[in-house]
């Protein structure tokens, strides 16, 4: 089901100091109901000019058997984290618990993932990738593999409840032990289709090749402050893997050096990015498979854009 692009009215510009100022005019969006790799085997080749995106690694925690669960609260592969400082923290996938064939479809996904985004994109189109440090290579592999350049990581430096626990069931008889390290960051791989010739040029031609600037002063760095997405963004798009708008905001930004072209989420959820590909004035598109995700991200989308920076939850808070 593809819906008619969406035209959102203007709105006064928002400025804050700590973000990058909004346009006055909202982007024109598509939200998709397809599976992502139906639509890009249709797309038009070279039409792309960039992508950001969060996927499912949905091959375990996504699956029905698992969603049940985690409706239930008996976690499951998701982890059920305690309340703390009276906030119910989001479940979070336990990575650990994945087998060998777990791994080795998860690899296959993304190679598929990448052969399919490939001939898509434009020359020197960049694709911001969500990951995790213990299945990062079962993604970047593939995406080198297909042809892609690996330009770096954006590290979201963000405290969750994840790691840093004593041995289970054995907490006291290990007190001054670390099963692994407590979680302080997430990575988000970044890669480039090669540029035609100089990037310079491609700039030129494609609109692509380079990312812009947060300000004349500041270039784009890869370490960027994120709080976890809490307080209106949840209640507004109530997803496990929800990202806050202020983090997305900066990548959808820098991914469009002239802010001309179309960027993509092919595994949209509750179309957080869209959101703020959208609030930021460009366009868009979010594909999603589950039906139930879908119908959130036609209601989530217009809310979320249009929140201002520093009402997306503890946006300048360290998330602890």
């Amino acid at each position: 089901m593809l819906l008619p692009v969406s035209k959102p009215a203007k709105r006064p510009p928002f400025t804050n100091r700590n973000t990058v100022s909004q346009p006055n005019k909202l982007g024109a969006f598509e939200l998709v109901h397809k599976d992502a790799f139906e639509w890009l085997r249709d797309a038009k080749r070279q039409s792309i000019h960039a992508v950001v995106t969060d996927p499912p690694y949905g091959l375990v925690e996504y699956k029905p058997t698992e969603l049940a669960k985690l409706k239930r609260g008996r976690g499951g592969v998701w982890r059920i984290p305690p309340s703390f400082d009276g906030c119910q923290r989001s479940p979070l996938p336990r990575f650990t618990v994945l087998t060998d064939k777990d791994r080795a479809e998860l690899r296959a996904f993304f190679k598929q993932f990448a052969d399919s985004i490939f001939p898509v994109l434009v020359p020197g189109a960049h694709v911001f990738i969500a990951t995790n440090p213990l299945v990062s290579y079962l993604v970047y592999e593939p995406m080198i593999a297909a042809g892609f350049e690996k330009r770096g990581e954006i590290i979201r430096r963000v405290f969750t409840l994840r790691g840093g626990d004593r041995p289970k069931n054995a907490h006291k008889e290990f007190a001054d032990i670390t099963v692994m390290p407590k979680s302080c960051y997430e990575p988000w791989g970044l890669f480039r289709k090669p540029c035609e010739g100089r990037v310079q040029d491609n700039l030129r031609k494609w609109k692509t090749g380079g990312l812009r600037r947060t300000s004349n002063e500041e270039p784009f760095k890869d370490m960027i402050d994120s709080s976890p997405a809490r307080g209106i963004e949840r209640e507004i798009a109530p997803h496990p893997s929800l990202k806050p708008q202020k983090f997305l905001r900066h990548l959808v930004r820098a991914a469009l050096p002239f802010g001309e072209g179309a960027i993509i989420d092919p595994f949209m959820g509750s179309g957080s990015t869209i959101a703020a590909a959208t609030a930021c004035g460009l366009r868009s598109i979010g594909i999603e498979v589950n039906a139930d995700y879908f119908r959130l991200a036609n209601k989530a989308v217009p809310l979320l854009a249009t929140l201002p920076t520093d009402m997306t939850g503890r946006a300048n808070g360290s998330g602890r």
